[in-house]
């Protein structure tokens, strides 16, 4: 009981000290603002669809900036995937600015201008929250809705849309490098936070107290080595040190948005190395539960080859400018564990291996999207490349030619192809085989169909018993 009272009034105590610490900025960070001859940045090189967005807010009487990543891109001589505004206007007062524009989020409240297939995301300058559960701030006038912000018990933001000035937003942005904002008034770029010197000196630094703002969104962790991985980079060490220990927060994530960012994480071009330090500070056992199981201390098991394999063949793939299907990717993970579960069923509960097969398909797979929510157009990809895996021994007949009409075919047989690395001689000839059925013509398909049927052993076709018939009766005239 003692323990309790301890560990309470700790906590409470380490609740008051750390109060605000998690958006605010030491003071020795001092802002600093760099002219267009000392940055780089050009217009050129910046999205016409953003500048339009710029133009138009700072046209209506806003303040309005390029922030985050875009800038920080751009000075990293990138080209930035997305361009991202933040701005004093609300997303009321965004939205009636611009009529292709649509309000979206709950926990943040985002407007995005839509331009075809390309969005501009618009934020309204975040202010600060306190550590009380729930904090309604009043509105402006009775046409914009109250700003809310609240966390759950672990500290984690559940609502946060307060409104703020631009000097309080950058202090509530997560990385150093992310709080730079660029004007297209005066074509300067301001530092909040010393984020450039971070740049130069190749170092991911969060803002504030590390475990506070873990806390407040454990997706910073996975971030944090997004960033490492992708820009080269170095996470600093007091920015590093909690995330081992903090890394079970990621379960109290929602799984749809985890699904998002583990698309980022494995489809960045750098998924190998980004799995490595996933795995590195316990963050990758956290998305995929499952597999962590069958991690081994020298990665020698075939669930860790396989995923090596997948993810360093996706980076090459993207490389080469190549599409890529998650639904792949996540059959390749996952094949291991679901047939050593089959196998499991199997021997447990006496059903055949295909029927074992069938169920064990249906619980990985239930297990998995409760930490990532796969959606289900990707699940029945993965359950028909497994599927067609069973059906690819059985050639006999028409099967073969019935196999290469199934709409997942080539996606089955590179499957298939792909496990002949790491499986035994039969799937390697298994896949040889195919391949070569592939590429021959209709005799010569015919030809090897029938080969497989002449060298296996036919079973005696059984007959039905046949029941005597019974005569009719005379029809009495």
């Amino acid at each position: 009981m003692g323990c309790i009272i301890f560990n309470r009034v700790a906590n409470f105590c380490r609740k008051v000290l750390n109060r605000d610490s998690s958006t605010r900025v030491p003071e020795e960070q001092t802002l600093q603002v760099y002219q267009r001859p000392e940055h780089g940045i050009s217009r050129k090189d910046i999205s016409e669809n953003a500048l339009k967005v710029l133009y138009r807010l700072n046209k209506a009487g806003y303040d309005a900036y390029l922030v985050g990543g875009g800038v920080r891109d751009l000075l990293l001589h990138k080209q930035p995937k997305d361009f991202d505004i933040a701005t004093n206007a609300t997303p009321e007062e965004i939205k009636k600015l611009f009529r292709n524009c649509r309000l979206i989020g709950r926990r943040f409240r985002l407007a995005h201008i839509l331009f075809g297939r390309d969005i501009i995301e618009v934020a309204t300058f975040r202010g600060h929250h306190s550590d009380a559960p729930t904090q309604v701030v009043a509105p402006k006038d009775n046409k914009q809705k109250p700003q809310i912000s609240s966390r759950s018990e672990e500290g984690m933001l559940l609502r946060d849309n307060v409104y703020g000035t631009i000097e309080e937003d950058a202090e509530r942005r997560d990385f150093t490098i992310n709080a730079l904002y660029y004007s297209v008034k005066d074509f300067t770029v301001t530092d909040y936070a010393q984020g450039i010197e971070d740049l130069n000196n190749r170092v991911v630094r969060l803002m504030g107290d590390p475990e506070t703002r873990y806390r407040e969104d454990p997706v910073r962790m996975l971030r944090a080595v997004r960033f490492a991985v992708k820009l080269d980079m170095d996470i600093e060490p007091i920015t590093a040190a909690p995330i081992r220990e903090l890394a079970s927060l990621m379960q109290d994530i929602p799984s749809a948005r985890l699904f998002e960012e583990s698309l980022k994480l494995l489809q960045s071009g750098q998924g190998l190395e980004t799995y490595r330090m996933l795995r590195e500070y316990n963050l990758f056992q956290q998305l995929f539960p499952i597999l962590s199981d069958h991690f081994t201390e020298n990665n020698s098991s075939k669930t860790e080859k396989m995923i090596e394999h997948i993810l360093g063949s996706t980076d090459k793939r993207i490389a080469e400018d190549k599409r890529v299907n998650p639904a792949f990717i996540y059959a390749a993970m996952l094949w291991y564990p679901m047939m050593i579960r089959a196998e499991e069923v199997s021997f447990a509960s006496g059903l055949s291996f295909y029927d074992a097969f069938m169920v064990a398909s249906n619980d990985i797979l239930d297990e998995q999207v409760r930490s990532i929510a796969i959606p289900r157009r990707h699940t029945t990809t993965v359950r028909d490349i497994w599927q067609q895996q069973l059906r690819f021994s059985r050639r006999s007949g028409k099967r073969a030619f019935k196999t290469m009409e199934h709409p997942k075919f080539r996606a089955a047989y590179d499957f298939l192809e792909m496990r002949s690395l790491f499986e035994g001689s039969d799937i390697k000839e298994l896949a040889q085989w195919w391949n070569e059925f592939q590429d021959a013509d209709y005799n010569q398909r015919g030809q090897m169909a029938t080969h497989i049927n002449d060298g296996g052993v036919r079973r005696p076709r059984r007959r039905r018993p046949q029941q005597q018939r019974r005569k009719k009766p005379p029809v009495n005239s």
